[in-house]
């Protein structure tokens, strides 16, 4: 079972990229925004406890995510070939608690792929998408670039974390859809030992 994560900051193509890779490997692909979505709108245990953090501006706390994501391996893991993880772990507990659910299953993450991209790139990027896709935090630059300094703070030593399990590659995120999608196909057959259609 094929097992990666994708990771970098806000705008750096991270959800195309999971789309085109689902495709192409039979991958559940595992957004824990989407995941938050699902389980408050089925008002399952944790999707109830989720909505309180939530509606009260308060950070989903890492046991209820966890939690979920728990369900969704149990749910899909024998459906599909792999998972890729989009927007998850976003700190170095979230990715421990990750390796422990793998490791529970004699499964772990292969690849942590980074999709790297300059601010400025980043910011530009949102803006745009900001002008059609109606979400207000696309359109303030005040909030997109706090938002990269909190990936940098927060997020990026999860980047750290797989680096020491020499499992983070590093792929430019910038230039032509498919010629980044190349980068990252050649790096997850380069681990990966099962041939998969596409």
């Amino acid at each position: 079972m094929l097992n990666i994560i994708l990771f970098g900051p806000p705008g750096s193509g991270k959800g195309t990229q999971a789309a085109l890779l689902v495709a192409k490997y039979n991958l559940e692909h595992t957004s824990t925004g989407d995941l938050l979505r699902a389980e408050r709108a089925a008002k399952t245990p944790l999707g109830l406890q989720a909505d309180k953090y939530i509606k009260s501006g308060e950070l989903v706390p890492d046991g209820v995510v966890v939690g979920m994501i728990h369900n969704k391996l149990t749910e899909k893991a024998s459906e599909v070939q792999g998972f890729i993880f989009d927007g998850f772990p976003r700190t170095v507990a979230q990715a421990e608690a990750l390796d422990n659910l793998l490791a529970e299953r004699n499964l772990k993450i292969d690849l942590l792929l980074s999709l790297r991209v300059p601010e400025e790139e980043l910011v530009k990027r949102l803006l745009e998408r900001g002008a059609t896709s109606g979400r207000k935090d696309d359109r303030d630059e005040s909030i997109i670039r706090n938002r990269v300094v909190v990936y940098e703070t927060k997020t990026a030593p999860v980047a750290d974390y797989y680096a020491k399990q020499g499992k983070l590659v590093t792929i430019n995120g910038v230039g032509p859809l498919e010629v980044i999608n190349q980068a990252l196909c050649e790096e997850i057959d380069a681990v990966n030992t099962s041939t998969y259609s596409s």
